[in-house]
């Protein structure tokens, strides 16, 4: 079952993208067969889904959900789209809230290069909350290497490790950061991020408790800071 919040989330929330259907056609109805399919999608993978039954789940018909989306393909890429797209915003949205102007005059203010690595931290844990499907679905994609997923990941995955990568570059060469393998240190922040969050149904099997309430992702997200902080920066520029 979808999460409430985001069955409620408005029509203005979900970004635009170039696979959905054309201005004039009502965004509620595009958002709901977004929604079903993301699910459908997350759960059973591109072959796996059914159009009736997203039409179904979304409350039209099938002939409708052609309408809007011209192929199973064509809806599956939309819904992959929008999703990165509600990634980098979370993450842009991040990045704004941990700027210097937005930092307490009695707090020291972080440099450039660790506002980029704690807005990505900041921004992927609150992107994930929002979409508890994304890991399940990107994974899926990533083992099965399709032409569309590579596509999305150049585009959108690329320039966020390049922005981040080059942070780390720029943090060592001032003496902020470690003299680490920067293009290792992106994969471990960007793993401290996912692998949680894609395990989570397992480790409620295992651990017995719910790792995605609000508390336990408070508590993971100060941990992969810290770890991360530790790990990186300097004593000086902790």
């Amino acid at each position: 079952m979808r999460d409430s919040s985001l069955a409620a989330q408005s029509t203005s929330d979900r970004p635009r993208s170039r696979h959905a259907p054309k201005t004039g056609r009502k965004p509620e109805t595009v958002r709901r067969i977004c929604d079903a399919a993301e699910l459908s999608f997350a759960e059973k993978g591109l072959a796996g889904a059914r159009t009736d039954e997203i039409a179904r789940d979304a409350g039209v018909n099938k002939a409708l959900l052609y309408y809007y989306f011209r192929s199973k393909d064509e809806l599956y890429a939309a819904v992959l789209e929008g999703m990165f797209l509600k990634q980098r915003a979370a993450i842009e949205s991040a990045r704004a809230a941990n700027s210097p102007s937005n930092t307490p005059s009695r707090q020291k203010a972080a440099s450039p290069h660790q506002q980029e690595l704690r807005a990505y931290v900041n921004g992927a844990i609150d992107f994930v909350v929002a979409n508890p499907h994304f890991p399940r679905l990107i994974q899926r994609e990533m083992m099965n290497r399709s032409a569309q997923v590579r596509h999305l990941m150049r585009r959108f995955w690329l320039p966020t490790y390049k922005r981040l990568e080059n942070a780390i570059r720029r943090g060592i060469k001032s003496g902020e950061f470690r003299r680490v393998d920067s293009e290792h240190a992106v994969f471990s922040i960007i793993a401290m991020t996912v692998f949680y969050f894609a395990a989570a149904p397992m480790l409620k099997d295992l651990l017995g408790r719910d790792t995605l309430n609000p508390r336990a992702v408070k508590t993971r997200r100060k941990a992969i800071l810290d770890f991360m902080e530790h790990g990186l920066f300097t004593a000086a520029h902790r």
